[in-house]
């Protein structure tokens, strides 16, 4: 794997380059041959008393991505990469569950891997059902209105998202709430 470190508010320093390269490194394990992939890490120091890591691992048929804020860098390293052992442990646990066809992910990953202990408690509280099953529906008109008036009943039904249909153009949007407290608006293309 190629390793694209970067810094923003801070000085990514020999030994934290060493550090990431590491950890990040270990990954590899869970793979039959080493993936060929640009290791994207971007650190950064949020305020004088936090600092941010985010890996984006692009790969073919699987992106990788975790990102982490913690009073540690050094920490908050080892929490996104164990994110990072958790996302492949689920995909490879999807793969052997789904696609069992040749070239399919399944041959991505190596098959002596040992299922972590809340993997084990997880698939025994979900029988044989897949973890992504849809366990509730709603249905409900949309209304025509604009992004602005979306928001609002977003905020008063106190949710992270609202679908709606937009008024202009008719087609169907979604506002959301960002984790910095502004807004985005999803619009969908004809």
């Amino acid at each position: 794997m190629h390793y694209n470190i970067r810094g923003e508010n801070i000085e990514v320093t020999a030994a934290i380059r060493e550090y990431v390269e590491k950890k990040v490194g270990k990954l590899e394990r869970y793979f039959d041959t080493t993936p060929i992939a640009d290791v994207n890490v971007k650190l950064q120091l949020v305020n004088s008393s936090e600092s941010s890591i985010e890996v984006t691992i692009p790969m073919p048929k699987l992106l990788l991505r975790g990102e982490e804020t913690n009073a540690d860098m050094y920490a908050a390293i080892d929490i996104v990469v164990e994110k990072l052992e958790r996302q492949i442990r689920k995909h490879k646990t999807k793969v052997n569950r789904k696609f069992r066809q040749e070239g399919s992910l399944k041959h991505m990953f190596k098959n002596d891997l040992e299922p972590l202990r809340e993997e084990i408690i997880e698939e025994e509280s979900l029988g044989e059902e897949d973890s992504l099953e849809v366990v509730r529906t709603k249905r409900f008109n949309l209304k025509p209105m604009d992004a602005e008036e979306a928001i609002l009943q977003m905020d008063l039904l106190g949710h992270n998202f609202f679908v709606f249909s937009d008024a202009d153009s008719g087609s169907t949007n979604v506002v959301y709430r960002r984790r910095d407290g502004k807004y985005g608006l999803i619009e969908s293309e004809a």
